[in-house]
This record gives C-alpha cells, structure tokens and sequence, in this order.
C-alpha cells in the first residue's frame, strides 16, 4: 500500500504540467478578423501557421446572414468552443450585424477552401493557407 501513496503523488505531479499546457494553449492567442459583407471576405486569403493558437473574429457587416465554409480547415482545427460550429462542423454561420469569435489551434501545413456556403455562386469564396 505504501508504494500506491507515492505512485498516486508522481502521477499528479506528471499530469499536472499537461493540464497546465492544455490550459495555457487558449492564452494569449493571435488574433485575426474576418469581415463579411454581401457578397465577400474581408481579407479573402487568410495565412495561419500551423499550431499556432488564433482569436478568429468573424464580423458579419452584410445585411444578409453569412457562413464561414472550410470544411477541411475547420475539421482539422483544434476548436475550443466546438458548438460554434454548424452543419456538421463544416462552417460559422454569422447573422446580419453580429460577430464571433472562435478560438482555435491551426491545423498542419496546407492550403483549404473558403466559401460561404450560401452566397459562393455570387462570388463570396476566398483560400486559407497554413504555413
């Protein structure tokens, strides 16, 4: 039984440090804004490096509701805040005049899509590259 009171202390004593760098992961992100106006992304080619913690801020400045469309980025990601997210995880959507912030770890190195899902007929498509 004396072996399992030190074993239980080492134990915590290892987990304790990757608890601490799971938490710390979300501090101090990067911040990066998106705005979206009928019918476009603002900037329309986003460049993230990969691992790096971003404050995504999506800013709907159009009259009609839009969608932040990256399937591939998004799903790779690391989101923190996972019921931001919509249609299976594959986009933002962000009504008239509202914003949101996402907090998210970049995926690995390579360039995604970037639609949004109901106005890219009109235009609105735009690229991510990871770096």
């Amino acid at each position: 039984m004396g072996g399992m009171t030190k074993t239980i202390p080492l134990a915590l004593a290892l987990l304790l440090p990757l608890a601490a760098h799971a938490a710390n992961r979300w501090a101090d992100p990067e911040k990066m804004t998106v705005v979206m106006v009928d019918n476009r992304f603002e900037p329309d080619h986003l460049v993230f490096h990969a691992g790096k913690t971003y404050d995504l801020l999506l800013e709907n400045h159009g009259k009609e509701m839009h969608e932040f469309t990256a399937p591939m980025f998004l799903k790779a990601a690391t989101i923190k805040d996972k019921h931001l997210l919509a249609n299976g995880g594959t986009d933002i959507v962000v009504q008239a005049g509202k914003s949101v912030h996402i907090l998210l770890v970049a995926p690995p190195k390579g360039p995604y899509d970037l639609t949004c899902a109901d106005h890219d007929w009109d235009g609105m498509i735009g690229s991510i590259t990871v770096d």
